[in-house]
């Protein structure tokens, strides 16, 4: 299994140039992430106007398939303040961008677990944009649009504290909600669940097949299907 210092170094050349909250939001992004059983490699960081429009060009004067809708200057990875990313396999050189992958078996997408990480640190995501939807694509503009950027334009610094202030505060409920409890099936520990006010949260998996039964994840619908033995024995 990798260790968390392997799957941070694995990102670390790519974090490179990014706004200094930025890059925070996006460390925290990989160290929750590998909490939660999905590690992460971040592909893409700063990204100069040379290499979009580079990127631009691709699928339309040069080879390959469109990866973009921007040009040089109008892509906030040109101003250090996006990240793309993909899920890191367990043998730490391979990445999958399958987005219905449920690699840690809790019958949630690990890629739709990742945005929801994101969003909770203050992350915008590509695929919620209506227009051209980037699904590895998270962002923090804070409140600024990209002409305003071309101007020269920094960051209120107000802006800039509320991000740290959100992944404190992200921090700080984590902590706060990671109290464990011992999860067991007639007498044997199955797994250790989090007790969160009052309610052990427990991998669905691992407790219906402790118990005898079956699970099913339709990812179209988001639906966790549970059978049981003896509907499993039943014509």
């Amino acid at each position: 299994m990798l260790t968390l210092t392997q799957v941070l170094n694995r990102s670390a050349a790519r974090l490179s140039g990014l706004h200094p909250a930025v890059l925070a939001a996006a460390t925290t992004l990989i160290e929750r992430c590998y909490a939660c059983g999905v590690p992460i490699l971040i592909t893409q960081g700063l990204r100069t106007t040379a290499e979009q429009d580079a990127l631009y060009a691709q699928g339309r004067t040069k080879p390959g398939t469109i990866v973009t809708n921007a040009r040089g200057g109008y892509s906030y990875h040109n101003y250090g303040l996006a990240v793309d990313f993909a899920l890191l396999l367990p043998n730490g050189s391979s990445v999958s961008w399958d987005t219905n992958k449920d690699g840690d078996n809790d019958c949630t997408a690990d890629w739709l677990e990742v945005v929801q990480q994101a969003k909770a640190i203050g992350f915008e995501w590509g695929g919620d944009w209506t227009s051209f939807k980037d699904y590895p694509h998270f962002q923090l503009s804070f409140g600024m649009t990209l002409a305003a950027l071309r101007t020269g334009a920094e960051p209120a610094t107000a802006a800039v504290a509320a991000v740290y202030e959100r992944i404190k505060l992200k921090e700080e409920q984590t902590v706060k909600s990671e109290i464990t409890a011992t999860v067991k099936v007639n007498g044997v520990k199955i797994v250790e669940g989090m007790l969160e006010n009052g309610v052990t949260y427990a991998p669905v998996r691992v407790i219906a097949e402790a118990l005898g039964a079956q699970v099913g994840y339709n990812p179209a619908t988001r639906t966790v299907n549970i059978t049981s033995s003896h509907q499993k024995g039943a014509n």
